[in-house]
Formats: structure tokens, sequence, C-alpha cells
């Protein structure tokens, strides 16, 4: 989208110079007035077509807008493997501590529950036979 037409949409003057700021709250205005679920359904399609040359408007005016922050956090994703926003690769002892009690924990309470019911099982159930358990 051409910087004129995105500037048209949002409501400034062709060749203006607007702030992030105005951009932004413009943005807004024009996004509560055209947002699909405010329409019937019938003019559901036009709405939503109108909302996303809104959005790309946005991105377009705004420096450092969606765009380049996304592709700068995919190529840091595609390159490490990891989001680094979140702490990245620092922690995985503290991943791997939950799987391990996980793991304890259904073997000893497995345990247990096998025996209550072999118990269960044999109080109901007893045996004539002393070879058998």
């Amino acid at each position: 989208m051409d910087a004129n037409d995105a500037r048209i949409l949002l409501g400034f003057p062709p060749n203006s110079h607007p702030t992030p700021s105005q951009v932004k709250s413009a943005y807004k205005k024009k996004v509560w007035e055209s947002h699909p679920d405010l329409f019937p359904s019938h003019e559901k399609p036009l709405a939503e077509s109108k909302f996303k040359l809104i959005s790309e408007a946005y991105a377009c005016l705004l420096p450092g807008g969606r765009e380049a922050s996304s592709s700068v956090e995919y190529s840091r994703v595609v390159r490490t493997g990891v989001p680094r926003a979140q702490g990245g690769r620092k922690n995985h002892a503290m991943i791997k501590v939950p799987f391990i009690f996980l793991i304890l924990g259904t073997v000893t309470l497995g345990g247990f529950n096998a025996s209550r019911a072999y118990r269960r099982q044999k109080e109901a159930y007893p045996s004539h036979n002393p070879f058998l358990p």
C-alpha cells in the first residue's frame, strides 16, 4: 500500500507527516468505526475488507510497527530455534524438573493403586488354595 493512500485511509491529508501517536490514535478510531463484529451479517464482508485495509495502512505508516517487529522476531526464532524474549535456552533445568516429578509421582501412585486393587480383589474373592497368593 502506498503511504499517501494509507494517510488518506486513516484520515490524514495526503502529504502530511503524522507522528506515531497520531497514527495510532487514528488507527484506533477507524478500527472502532469499521470493526466487522459491529455490523450485521450481510455487511460483514465489506467491513472485513475495510478493516484489513485499515490494518495494512497502519502497518505501512508506523515505522517499526507490526511488520518490522514480526520479521525481526521471526528471523530470531528461525536462527536460534527459540524466541529470546521469554528467556530462550537459559532454563532447561527448570523445564525438566516438573516432568521428573510427574514421572515419579505416576510410578509411585500407580504402584499404590495396583497394590490396593490387588488387596481388594483378594478380600472379595478369597482363595482356598494355600499355594495361590
